[in-house]
C-alpha cells in the first residue's frame, strides 16, 4: 500500500519520497514521467501535452491521468484511441482527485504535478 504523504503544486511526496516532476506509477512502482517524445506537439496544444509517444503503462485494466491541480494537461486523442484498443479503462481528472485512486486495485497513474 503506498502511502501519500503530501501534495503540494510542483511535488507529491509517496512513501517519503518527495518528486517535483510529472510521475507514472506503474504496479507501485514509481518512475519520473519522461515527457520528451511528446515536446514536438507543444506548440499545437500550448503545453506538453500526454501523447501516445511516450512510456504509457498499459499494463492494466484501469489507466487514470491527474492532469494537474487545475486540469490543464492536454491529453492527446490518440491516448484515448489507444485505451480503447487496449480494452483499458482511462480515466482524465485533477491530479488531487487522481492521488485519492493511488492504491486502487488494477489501475495505473501518471501524475502531472502543475498546471
Amino acid at each position: 500500500m503506498m502511502l501519500v504523504d503530501d501534495l503540494s503544486f510542483g511535488s507529491v511526496t509517496l512513501d517519503g519520497v518527495t518528486y517535483s516532476k510529472d510521475v507514472v506509477i506503474d504496479h507501485g512502482v514509481i518512475f519520473r514521467r519522461n515527457k520528451t517524445e511528446s515536446k514536438k506537439y507543444a506548440l499545437g496544444f500550448g503545453h506538453t501535452p500526454l501523447s501516445p509517444d511516450e512510456n504509457i503503462p498499459w499494463n492494466c485494466g484501469c489507466l487514470i491521468i491527474g492532469t494537474g491541480h487545475s486540469s490543464a494537461l492536454p491529453v492527446m486523442d490518440e491516448v484515448f484511441d489507444l485505451a480503447r484498443l487496449k480494452g483499458v479503462k482511462l480515466m482524465t481528472m485533477s491530479t488531487p482527485e487522481a492521488i485519492s485512486h493511488i492504491n486502487d486495485q488494477d489501475t495505473n497513474l501518471i501524475l502531472h504535478l502543475t498546471c
